[in-house]
């Protein structure tokens, strides 16, 4: 389905309870399964990926489907070689089987795993014979994907000789290895992390029931209509001021865009400023998801900024540098916004009929994915969403 968006008085008044992280539920549920004990996880994420590894999880078949759930992959790759006596196929989406594994599973065999490519080398879908695993020394590329590492991370205690991994090369997005050592940490788990080499000793995880926190990353399209709004007063329920997800730094990033942010009563607030002031450089390694809101912000308000630590962007749902860049060039002409099938790029473009106009987006369903009641939560922000109808030719 497609949407016309617009906002009749480009003034922005709300209240909203953002979506739980799924990116510490996904952790979450990994942990869970790794627990001998049992233990509730509260206000876990409804996303469409959240729901993919719950299922994947609870699932007996032989060929499980994780979807466009990319961290879902990569954690279920690990936890799965772990499973002894367990063979499965794991697949994904058309695009699943485009964004490279390589990586982890070169990892994984290193500690003895049992992985082979079904159709092409490097790529999903993999065949996991779940074995024991005695751990050990390995390497891995630290430029790839953060997730790879929280992957083998998060399996680590559970093997005999626990894990000493060595980080080579710069580490992209290392919030979220760091969010999972603290939510290992949480769970009893303890660790070293000296240079680049992180070390794990075999030990149990110690149950105990977790609230999940709202999301970060679905934040940054409030902080993004904050800036690109005439007028706004929007408070976000659900957030943590002292959060354990590095996309918290939306704070300090907005405030040079024209937004000032403040926690009062368990509440962020957002409220426009009257000025800003565009940073030269804006670099993103540790937050590339935040690189979309950010861009297209900055369009929003004809400034411009030199983006660094954006390696790791062109193997997520889509190329999101070209993606972006294709869909930019629209706003001036067409007005119609191709989501490319990621739900950032819809989340990111719909609040840029604050300074275009009308917009159509495109696949608007896409937003499952992170952030399911994003058009509802829009509507209460005040903006007009209008379904279009589809015909068959």
């Amino acid at each position: 389905m497609n949407y016309k968006v617009s906002h009749p008085t480009k003034e922005v008044n709300c209240e909203i309870d953002l979506p739980s992280s799924k990116s510490i539920s996904n952790r979450l549920l990994i942990i869970q399964q790794l627990c001998d004990t049992a233990f509730q996880i509260h206000n876990l994420s409804s996303s469409e990926d959240t729901i993919f590894l719950q299922n994947a999880l609870n699932s007996t078949t032989k060929t499980r489907d994780i979807g466009a759930a990319g961290t879902s992959f990569r954690f279920l790759t690990a936890f799965l070689a772990t499973k002894e006596g367990e063979e499965v196929m794991l697949t994904g989406s058309k695009r699943m089987k485009e964004r490279p594994i390589k990586d982890l599973v070169e990892a994984l065999l290193q500690l003895g795993s049992d992985i082979e490519y079904i159709d092409k080398v490097n790529f999903p879908p993999l065949r996991i014979k779940g074995r024991e695993i005695s751990g050990g020394n390995i390497q891995i590329n630290g430029s790839i994907s953060s997730q790879f590492i929280s992957a083998l991370l998060l399996i680590a205690p559970t093997l005999k000789k626990g894990i000493n991994l060595s980080i080579v090369g710069e580490l992209v997005s290392k919030p979220y290895v760091k969010m999972t050592l603290r939510l290992m940490e949480e769970f009893g788990i303890s660790y070293t992390w000296m240079h680049n080499t992180i070390q794990i000793n075999q030990q149990k995880y110690i149950a105990q029931d977790y609230t999940v926190e709202s999301d970060w990353s679905a934040a940054s399209f409030w902080f993004e209509i904050a800036s690109l709004s005439k007028k706004c007063d929007i408070k976000l329920k659900g957030l943590s001021e002292n959060s354990i997800q590095g996309d918290k730094n939306l704070m300090e990033l907005y405030e040079k865009l024209g937004v000032h942010s403040y926690f009062e009563n368990e509440t962020l607030h957002l409220v426009k400023k009257k000025s800003s002031s565009t940073p030269e450089y804006i670099d993103l390694l540790d937050n590339p998801d935040l690189y979309q809101p950010i861009k297209c912000t900055l369009f929003g308000l004809g400034k411009s900024s030199k983006f660094t630590g954006l390696i790791t962007l062109k193997d997520k749902e889509t190329d999101r540098i070209k993606s972006v860049d294709e869909e930019i060039l629209k706003l001036e002409s067409t007005k119609i916004i191709d989501s490319h099938k990621d739900h950032r790029m819809a989340m990111s473009f719909t609040p840029l009929c604050l300074k275009f106009g009308e917009l159509q987006i495109n696949d608007i369903e896409v937003v499952q994915k992170s952030y399911p009641d994003f058009w509802e939560d829009i509507e209460k922000g005040g903006f007009k969403i209008t379904p279009l109808i589809q015909t068959n030719n």
